[in-house]
Parts: structure tokens; sequence; C-alpha cells
């Protein structure tokens, strides 16, 4: 009897030991992800917070964690002091070209690489693969002779869009790859039995089984195209043809070379404008984003 009661009292100990762990573990692991967030989500507000602050707000000691008083006049000012309708129409422009190259073209390589065999297809998807490793800085003057000298495309948005016809994302060719592999022949060969020749194979059939994997790079070639600044500030030099960070990256140092304080209120308040449909974005296609990333792997 006297066993018994000591093997009890053993085990209740070492079921609350290891209920302590667990809640230990787990406050450890929410601390961490707490702390995470933070660091994420603090520029953020402080960006969105400036962007409402009035110009002696701007370097107040100490600063002012709330607007006090909160300025939204700043978001029209700013439409008054940078021609932001134009920048809009000019990354809208050149995001969508492309954005619509990028998915179309590396869809089709694709599907080449995962359905189609000819000699060198996987020397060719290697070194394709170890284009990913190259520092994009080191194309940069090449690319730009053939852009400016050769061609004669300097000063256009051609830089920023033709290329995307050429299947310029290796990424997104891996990620499409690995999709197509996941859906079995039986499909295809079912389609063409029905009739469907190549083209509808590939658009009617193929292209809506890998919806979440087109989503997914949607949304990242759209953050990627719409916040590029190197590209516009290599090839552009007219401002009517800017886009929003060059115009940002123009209206900072104008202010610079007036003299002028920073207008940080000004400035913050044209980045959330620029922001804002990449989040919206992300938002809209999260599920897809995450399934797009997450699936294809998985099956793999």
């Amino acid at each position: 009897m006297a066993i018994t009661t000591a093997t009890r009292a053993s085990e209740r100990r070492f079921t609350l030991g290891r209920r302590a762990r667990r809640l230990i573990a787990d406050g450890l692991t929410y601390a961490i992800l707490v702390l995470g967030l933070l660091v994420v989500l603090v520029p953020l507000y402080w960006m969105v917070a400036t962007s409402l602050k009035t110009s002696t707000a701007l370097f107040l000691i100490p600063p002012q964690i709330v607007p006090q008083p909160i300025r939204w006049h700043n978001y029209v000012e700013v439409w008054r002091l940078v021609p932001l309708a134009q920048y809009f129409a000019n990354s809208i422009f050149v995001t969508a070209l492309a954005m619509g190259g990028e998915i179309l073209t590396c869809a089709l390589v694709g599907y080449g690489f995962a359905r189609y065999q000819f000699p060198g297809r996987d020397l060719l998807f290697a070194i394709m693969l170890g284009t990913m490793m190259l520092p994009g800085v080191i194309t940069m003057i090449p690319s730009f002779i053939i852009w400016a000298r050769w061609l004669g495309r300097y000063d256009t948005f051609s830089p920023m869009t033709v290329g995307a016809l050429f299947a310029w994302g290796p990424a997104y060719i891996f990620l499409l790859r690995q999709f197509f592999l996941t859906i079995p022949r039986d499909i295809e060969e079912a389609a063409i039995i029905d009739g469907a020749n190549v083209v509808q194979l590939f658009f009617r059939v193929m292209l809506p089984l890998v919806k979440p994997a087109l989503l997914a790079i949607a949304v990242l070639s759209f953050s990627g195209n719409w916040n590029n600044f190197l590209s516009p500030l290599i090839y552009l030099s007219t401002p009517d043809k800017f886009t929003l960070p060059l115009g940002l990256y123009q209206f900072n140092s104008a202010l610079a070379g007036g003299g002028e304080a920073p207008k940080w209120n000004y400035m913050m308040a044209m980045t959330v404008l620029m922001a804002l449909p990449v989040v919206l974005l992300y938002f809209r296609a999260q599920r897809y984003f995450i399934e797009g990333l997450t699936v294809g792997a998985v099956k793999a």
C-alpha cells in the first residue's frame, strides 16, 4: 500500500513538472512572438504617426507617441506639393505590365520544365536556378549598355517592363514548376482525349489548377515592381515619367536642396499612400498567398 501511494505521488510530481515545463515553453514562445511583432509593427506605427503630426511636433523632445493634434490635412497637402497622380499612374502602368509579363512567361517556362523532355533540360534548369545566386548589381552596367546604348530605350519604361516578357523571375519559375509537377498527368490526358490542343490545355486546364501559385507570384511581383527604386533611378530622367519611389526620392532631394527642414510628416504621408496598395493586395490575397507558398512544397 505504501509503495502504491509513493508511486502515485511520484506520477503527480512528474505530471506537474511536465505541465510547468510546457507552460514555461509556451510563455517563452509567446514572448518571442510578441517581441518580433513589436519589431515589425513599431516602424510601421511610427510611419503612420509621423504622417499625422504637425511640422512643429516633428522635432519635440521627448517625441509624441500619439500625435496631438492629429493632422489629416497632411495627406491632402502632399497631393498639392507632389504630382502624386502622375506618379501613381506611372507606377500602375509599369507594375501591371511587368507583373503580367512575369506571370505569363514564368508559367510557360515552368510548365515546359515540368512536362516536356528535351536535351539539356536539367542543365538549363540548373543554370536558371544558379542565376538566383547572382547579385543583381553585377548585371547593372551590362543591362544599362544594352538598353540605353544598343537599343536606345533610355528614359522609357521599356527596361522595366519588356524584360518581364523573358521570364526574368527564376524563383517564380521554380515555384510554378513544383506546382505543375504535383498535377497528375491523367488530367492532361483526359483533356487531350476530349480534343484540347496545347494552348487550350495550358490556359484552360493547367493554369486554373495552379491558381494559388499564380496569386502568390502576383503578390510578390506586384510588391517588387511597385517598390522598385533602382531601375527607375537608372533609366528615367524626365520627372513626368517618375514612379512613386523615384518621386519620393525627388521630393526629399528637392527639400534638402532648398535648405528647408525635413518635412517628415509629408514624406511619411506619401510613404503611407505608396504602401497602401501593397498592404491591401496582400490582405485580399493572403489565403492564396500562404497556400501558394506552402502547398507545392508539401506535395513535392
